[in-house]
């Protein structure tokens, strides 16, 4: 596991901090704590990590209201007349 993606993984739990039992906040802080000392992460740690993300984190579907947004078209040569 990279440095990166664990980076990744703590910037996306951070909003989720508020929403964490008890047992899992400690978990997590345990985690923060070791990764603000530039350690990378067991493997087991990472599971754990990739479980809070996993539980937490939903990747939803962007839904798509450009149709809302676009500007009527008119044909050029109904301005040219």
């Amino acid at each position: 596991m990279s440095s990166r993606e664990q980076r990744d993984y703590f910037s996306i739990l951070k909003r989720y901090e508020r929403q964490f039992e008890s047992d899992e906040l400690n978990d997590y802080k345990m985690l923060a704590k070791r990764h603000k000392d530039d350690e990378d992460l067991d493997k087991l740690s990472m599971q754990r990590l990739k479980k809070l993300y996993d539980k937490y984190h939903v990747n939803r579907e962007r839904k798509n209201f450009e149709q809302f947004f676009k500007t009527p078209q008119t044909d050029s040569e109904d301005q040219s007349s």
